[in-house]
């Protein structure tokens, strides 16, 4: 009988895997996600998007939440790179509900120190240290005066302005806004640890390029090898207890089911003793 409820069993975990694989293999870009490239060589990056506007921070703000979080508020080394952080937030766009206007903040400011003698796009310089020279600067920014603090923008509906679209241009802004923002990580060493020797999952969900050289946006026919993990409590709690519920339920259904069956199978071993041995009195006998 055992075998016989082993072999019900199978149905059941089987719809049960059937139910939780989907939730696991089909990973998109979400807010809140880290997400590596290539051979874990390169950055890591995670976007931080709010609907809830009251949920928007400032530049500090933004710049220590990354630092918490073990990265640094987003620098871009390369074209290459911008145009990579565009395929993270068009992929972001398409995934789920999508994300409506909103800037995002990334890690290039500047201080007043030299500014008497130094022309003011010269002072901006990157939260996390980088020298790199790259910008890309909106028509006629950054404007400077009271605007210390740089925003990537974000604004999908918004018209083109005498400078062409607005959208992933960047943009001088007052730093106690409250935007979005982009964190970005160091080469992966713990993920790479913690995947070992499994295959990594291609999904094919961003322009392409080879895994040794993942900011070269020119060879289309090649693939991103994308990898994506989460970080912190909160994120690891939503992202992992929430696609085993199905897999959670069909196996308690399936203990029940057994625990059930067992039982039933016992009951009557109990109905088989005679009516004598459940009677709570004495036998009266008969005296000759």
């Amino acid at each position: 009988m055992g075998a016989a409820r082993g072999v019900r069993l199978v149905p059941l975990l089987a719809a049960a895997a059937a139910l939780w694989a989907p939730c696991t293999l089909a990973v998109r870009v979400l807010s809140g996600q880290k997400v590596c490239y290539g051979d874990f060589k390169h950055s890591c990056y995670k976007i931080a998007y709010f609907q809830d506007l009251s949920r928007r921070v400032g530049f500090q703000e933004a710049r220590q939440a990354c630092e918490i979080d073990g990265g640094a508020l987003l620098s871009l080394e390369s074209e290459a790179e911008q145009q990579l952080i565009e395929n993270m937030l068009q992929n972001l766009t398409k995934s789920g509900s999508g994300i409506s206007d909103g800037d995002f903040w990334i890690g290039l400011w500047r201080s007043s120190d030299g500014l008497a003698t130094t022309a003011c796009p010269d002072l901006y310089k990157w939260a996390d240290g980088s020298i790199s020279p790259f910008r890309n600067w909106y028509t006629d920014e950054p404007s400077c005066g009271s605007e210390a603090c740089v925003v990537m923008y974000h604004q999908p509906t918004a018209n083109p302005g005498l400078g062409g679209p607005y959208l992933y241009q960047w943009n001088d802004d007052r730093c106690n806004m409250k935007h979005n923002f982009i964190c970005k990580y160091g080469p992966d060493n713990v993920l790479e640890k913690e995947l070992g020797d499994r295959a990594e999952l291609d999904y094919g969900i961003f322009p392409t390029v080879p895994a040794g050289n993942p900011y070269d946006t020119n060879k289309p026919e090649d693939q991103y090898h994308v990898i994506a993990t989460e970080t912190g409590i909160i994120p690891n709690l939503i992202y992992v207890i929430i696609p085993t519920i199905p897999l959670l339920l069909l196996i308690l259904v399936a203990f029940g089911t057994c625990c059930f069956q067992m039982l039933h199978k016992r009951l009557p071993q109990h109905g088989d003793l005679s009516s004598e041995s459940h009677n709570p009195w004495p036998t009266r006998t008969c005296l000759a």
